[in-house]
């Protein structure tokens, strides 16, 4: 009897506690800008935008998924060029339209250079 009242009271307590969490969970403000946690990213990400916004304007940022990320370390070719470091995740290429989910690939060579940013369309 006394386990049943116990997880009960803690149920109760769990449901009244929610709303709080709901309630500062989202931001008071404007999101903030998305700071990548590797240089590689950042690279792979600046780089990114200069192409696609140089074919497509509309495109005013890159939202990359570092939770589902892949940063594999490499030491391979492609014919001469060396690739050290291989990015692979989900992408949002944000519009004033509307963010459409990408995979994102990023082939990273000597130095940190970028070689290679791909998006494919879902």
């Amino acid at each position: 009897m006394m386990i049943r009242k116990t997880a009960c009271t803690t149920a109760f307590l769990i449901l009244l506690a929610t709303p709080a969490f709901a309630q500062n969970a989202a931001p008071a403000s404007p999101a903030p800008v998305e700071k990548p946690s590797s240089p590689e990213l950042s690279a792979c990400k600046a780089t990114a935008m200069a192409a696609l916004t140089a074919r497509e304007p509309e495109i005013k940022d890159i939202y990359i998924d570092e939770d589902g990320l892949t940063i594999a370390v490499a030491e391979t070719k492609v014919e001469d060029t060396p690739v050290t470091r291989i990015i692979m995740g989900e992408a949002y290429l944000k519009t004033d339209k509307s963010d459409k989910p990408r995979r994102f690939l990023c082939l990273i060579g000597e130095k940190g250079k970028v070689l290679l940013t791909f998006f494919t369309q879902r």
